[in-house]
């Protein structure tokens, strides 16, 4: 499924359970994709999150370091690296 914002995508998390929330770290709207993050995370507690951010890399990294179980994917990427970065995320 897609969204073009975070409340949008909350609606489709609110419609259907998802196992993984894809999400850039810049939304339009408003929303952070952290807030999307932790909101999904209310809604499913044990649900996975793959963020990806081509310029605001400091929203999620502190000190070159990513907050602990963050997982990032840089733009640009390839369908190789995500579908890894995925696989990852999902523990497989």
């Amino acid at each position: 499924m897609e969204a073009g914002d975070g409340r949008s995508a909350l609606d489709v998390l609110s419609l259907m359970r998802v196992d993984l929330l894809f999400t850039d770290v810049v939304l339009p709207g408003g929303m952070t994709g952290e807030d999307l993050a932790a909101k999904a995370k209310e809604l499913y507690t044990d649900i996975r999150v793959l963020f990806t951010t081509g310029y605001a890399r400091n929203a999620i990294v502190h000190q070159g370091r990513l907050d602990p179980g963050v997982r990032l994917i840089t733009k640009p990427f390839t369908f190789e690296d995500l579908a890894t970065k995925i696989e990852e995320a999902l523990g497989k």
